[in-house]
């Protein structure tokens, strides 16, 4: 849902805010105008007083004019059609409400579109995994991020082409590479057996020969047969061992035996080396890829990141803004890039939260109050940037009193991406702002 004009009704005058589809910036606005302000554009949309009209623009197309004349009823009208939808925004207390027909508190609303300097500094506070990912390589990082997606639907793919499921071709592996072991331990275990038995037996009967004629001598003859003993124990140890490791993943597969195991869990599988093969390289190619994710984000997990994307992103550019401006600075002023993505973290999140507000995923306007008047100068105007690209997708009210604030709206307005309002004491837009918005034309 989108404004497109605001009026009000005052003593002695009437305030007109024809609001631009996508940012619409207010100037020259002290404290008190600004709050009276804020209260009228959240309240137009829920059971707001008499005098207070809007037009607004559904995600439907739909496009709606609320009128609440003093002394009258409310009325909701389609424009273009003059079809009478009041009954089907009217509240079981008879007042119409087009928030409520989107499933949204008032209260709720008036927490959420309103965003001011106080809100935007605590939620800067906040969450630092958006800000530590900011702050890395976006090319090594999106990347990294791409690598695992890819794999892990490779492995998917690779595993539901042979009726597995994508942890099974570790548990394969391991069970694969536990067998191999344990082959290894009884091939090693047979070769020494034989090379003991028959070191012993030639040691036994030399010591047995020996002993008949000189004691003392057979000592040594002994010594060797009970060494080729221990071993041949040693081995027997050792393959014992590697047993119980197979025993143990063949368990976790649900399977008694190696050959159990390879005609329940993998008939067909096993059967079909190349897509054994395949499963299993794909398996580490993921692996792979995970542990380089891990390496360079940390404990942050792909999915959670890609979900983040543009506030990361966001935040990242606003770092890249803020050390630029550093370095031409010639008063050597310093921006934390933990400071730069924090900000740009927290409107981003604000917006992506008015965004799907509604219970239908209506998006709503979000109203800015002077939200960066406690924000560092070589801030604003990357931050300002990144507020016309937000607006794209949701439209924004920016009300101010900062007259560098104005002079970049006046500049920007100029490419249309914006427009600009002062509104004058006979509560009117100026000229130049309504041949700026192209809303106040129609």
């Amino acid at each position: 849902m989108r404004f497109e004009r605001l009026v009000v009704e005052v003593p002695g005058g009437t305030l007109a805010l024809p609001l631009h589809p996508q940012l619409t910036v207010v100037c020259g606005l002290e404290r008190a105008v600004r709050e009276a302000l804020v209260g009228e554009l959240i309240g137009s949309l829920g059971p707001s007083r008499p005098g207070v009209h809007v037009e607004v623009l559904e995600a439907s197309g739909r496009r709606l004019a609320v009128f609440r004349p003093a002394g009258g009823s409310p009325r909701v009208v389609e424009v273009g059609t003059a079809r009478d939808l009041t009954d089907e925004f009217t509240d079981p207390d008879g007042r119409v409400d087009l928030l409520a027909a989107h499933g949204i508190d008032v209260r709720l609303a008036r927490r959420v579109l309103r965003f001011t300097a106080h809100e935007l500094r605590t939620a800067a506070r906040g969450d630092t995994a958006v800000r530590e990912l900011a702050g890395l390589d976006q090319t090594a990082l999106w990347s990294a991020a791409a690598r695992v997606r890819t794999t892990e639907e490779q492995l998917n793919a690779a595993a539901e082409a042979v009726g597995a499921a994508p942890e099974d071709a570790e548990l394969i592996d391991r069970i694969e590479a536990s067998h191999a072991e344990y082959e290894l331990a009884q091939e090693k275990l047979s070769a020494i057996r034989q090379l003991a038995f028959a070191v012993g037996g030639v040691a036994a009967i030399s010591a047995a020969m020996v002993g008949l004629v000189e004691p003392l001598l057979a000592v040594p003859l002994v010594a060797i047969a009970l060494a080729a003993t221990a071993v041949a124990l040693r081995f027997r140890m050792r393959a014992h061992r590697a047993a119980r490791t197979e025993q143990q993943s063949l368990a976790a597969a649900g399977a008694d035996s190696y050959l159990v195991f390879q005609l329940r869990r993998v008939d067909g599988l096993v059967s079909n080396s190349l897509h054994r093969k395949r499963l299993l390289a794909v398996a580490a190619e993921h692996r792979a890829a995970a542990q380089a994710w891990t390496e360079l984000a940390g404990d942050a997990s792909v999915s959670w990141a890609l979900e983040h994307h543009d506030q990361i992103v966001a935040a990242a550019g606003v770092q890249r803004d803020a050390r630029g401006v550093e370095a031409m600075s010639s008063s050597g002023a310093s921006v934390d890039d933990d400071t730069a993505g924090a900000v740009a973290h927290a409107l981003t999140a604000r917006f992506a939260e008015v965004r799907e507000l509604g219970r239908d995923g209506e998006g709503l306007p979000l109203v800015l109050d002077e939200p960066f008047s406690a924000v560092d100068p070589t801030l604003k105007p990357s931050l300002l940037e990144m507020l016309v690209r937000t607006a794209t997708t949701t439209q924004a009210v920016l009300l101010t009193g900062d007259e560098d604030v104005a002079m970049w709206a006046r500049l920007e307005a100029m490419n249309g991406n914006l427009s600009v309002l002062e509104p004058t004491s006979s509560g009117a837009a100026t000229a130049g702002d309504r041949a700026a918005d192209p809303a106040s034309r129609s």
